[in-house]
C-alpha cells in the first residue's frame, strides 16, 4: 500500500474518502487507491460504518466487486 502522509489525506478530495462526511479525520476511510480501498474493508468490518465502506469501495473500484476485495465479505445483522 501506498504509504500516505497527513499533508497528503487532508488534499485528498471528499470522493476519495469512504465516509466522505468524517473527511479527513479519523474513520473516514481514505480510497484514493485499490490497496487503501482493501484496507478500509478491512479496518471497517464489523463497525457501524462497514456497508457504507463496502458501497463507497465497489463504486470507486466496481472490479472489486467482481471478488477483488469484497468476495465473501458478509454485513453483519444490524448493520447500517
Amino acid at each position: 500500500m501506498a504509504k500516505l502522509s497527513s499533508a497528503d489525506r487532508k488534499n485528498l478530495p471528499e470522493q476519495d474518502f469512504a465516509v466522505p462526511n468524517k473527511a479527513p479525520k479519523s474513520g473516514s476511510f481514505p480510497i484514493p487507491d485499490k490497496s487503501h480501498a482493501q484496507n478500509a474493508l478491512a479496518r471497517s468490518s464489523g463497525k457501524p460504518v462497514a456497508s457504507e465502506v463496502k458501497t463507497a469501495v465497489k463504486k470507486k473500484f466496481p472490479s472489486m466487486g467482481a471478488g477483488g476485495g469484497l468476495k465473501g465479505f458478509v454485513a453483519k445483522k444490524g448493520m447500517v
